[in-house]
C-alpha cells in the first residue's frame, strides 16, 4: 500500500494510551506539544508527559532550541510514543509501509497532524534519492498521491512537512526571514547525493533564500557508534574516510553538517541532536535494531 501523500482527515481524535515511561540512561527531554518546550542538547532535563485539562493525553515529541526562538516555526520530532499501534510497530507509527494495520497509521497521522496544529499534514514515498519537491500555492492545489522525493520545501503557513524515520536523518532547515522551510530525509545514500546541499541550493535559488540566513538542525538518527558500513569502500566516496571513527564506522552526523557547511550554513546555525536512534529504541525506532519496526516521525510547518 502507498502513503497518502496528503493526509487531511478530520476525525475524532483517537484515543491516545498512556505514555510508558523513559528506561535508558543519557535520556533527552520528554515533554508534551502545547505543554511547554522539550530542548535537544547537552543538558537534558526529563519531563514526564502531561494531560490536558479534558482528559487527553499529550504527545511526547523533542525541539531544537535555537529554532524554538522562532515563532513563526512548529517544528516537532516525535518519538515512537503517544499512538495506537502494536507491536512491532507500537506505538506512533507514521508509515504505511510498513505492515502496520493501514487503521492505525491513519489514527496516528491524525494525532500528529491535530498535536502540530496543522491544517495539512503531507509526506513523501521516500526514494533514498536527491528528488526535491519544491510546495507552493498551486502546486499545493494539485497535490493528490505523494511525491516520489525526499525532501520538501514550502513558503506556505499552516502545511506540515512530515518526514518518516527509522536510523536516516531528517533534517530541518528553515529562513527566518523569508520565511521557507525544509524537511529533508537524509540516509546515507543522501549523504552521497549531497541532498543537504541541493536543497539549501534550490531554497536559495526558488525562494530567495540566503544560506547564511538559514538554520539547519539534524534530528535523532544513527550514531557514529552503531554506523556501520561493512563495504564503505564501495558505496563512499573517497572524501567520506575522513569521517571513519573506527574501521567501518561512520559519523553520519557530521557528514551532514560538513556538507551543509560546505553550502554556506553558519557553523553556529547548525544544531545537531547526538541521539542515536539505534541505542535509544525506547523512544526511537530503528531498523538497524529491530528489522520489522515502524517510523517515527519529524514535522516542520510555518505559522499562518
Amino acid at each position: 500500500m502507498h502513503d497518502q501523500g496528503l493526509f487531511s482527515k478530520s476525525s475524532k481524535k483517537p484515543h491516545i494510551p498512556n505514555h510508558p515511561s523513559n528506561h535508558s540512561q543519557g535520556k533527552p527531554t520528554v515533554g508534551c506539544m502545547g505543554m511547554g518546550k522539550m530542548f535537544l542538547g547537552e543538558e537534558m532535563r526529563p519531563r514526564s508527559p502531561r494531560v490536558n485539562p479534558d482528559g487527553a493525553n499529550e504527545v511526547p515529541y523533542l525541539q531544537f532550541p535555537e529554532m524554538c526562538r522562532h515563532d513563526q516555526l512548529v517544528h516537532a520530532v516525535f518519538t515512537r510514543q503517544g499512538g495506537v499501534s502494536k507491536a512491532p510497530y507500537d506505538t506512533l507509527n507514521a508509515s504505511y509501509m510498513t505492515g502496520d494495520k493501514p487503521e492505525c497509521v491513519s489514527s496516528n497521522l491524525q494525532i500528529i497532524k491535530e498535536a502540530i496544529g496543522a491544517n495539512e499534514l503531507v509526506f513523501m514515498n521516500q526514494m533514498h534519492g536527491k528528488e526535491i519537491f519544491a510546495l507552493r500555492g498551486e502546486r499545493f492545489e494539485a497535490l493528490g498521491d505523494p511525491v516520489d522525493a525526499d525532501a520538501m520545501i514550502t513558503d506556505q503557513p499552516q502545511v506540515a512537512l512530515m518526514v518518516k524515520q527509522a536510523d536516516c536523518q531528517a533534517a530541518l532547515l528553515f529562513d527566518p526571514i523569508k520565511d521557507v522551510v525544509a524537511n529533508v530525509h537524509c540516509g546515507w545514500r543522501g549523504n552521497v547525493h549531497n541532498i543537504l546541499g541541493s536543497v539549501v541550493g534550490r531554497m536559495n535559488s526558488e525562494f530567495g533564500c540566503r544560506s547564511a540566513d538559514l538554520l539547519a538542525a539534524i534530528g535523532p538518527s544513527l550514531g557514529p557508534c552503531c554506523a556501520e558500513f561493512v563495504n564503505y569502500e564501495q558505496e563512499f566516496p573517497e572524501g567520506f574516510r575522513r569521517f571513519m571513527v573506527r574501521e567501518g564506522y561512520f559519523d553520519l552526523w557530521e557528514i551532514s553538517r560538513w556538507q551543509l557547511l560546505e553550502a554556506g550554513v553558519a557553523e553556529d546555525h547548525i544544531e545537531v541532536a547526538n541521539i542515536c536512534s539505534r541505542c535509544r529504541t525506547d523512544l526511537f525506532y530503528s531498523y538497524r535494531a529491530e528489522g520489522v519496526t515502524g517510523r517515527f516521525a519529524t514535522v516542520a510547518m510555518l505559522k499562518g
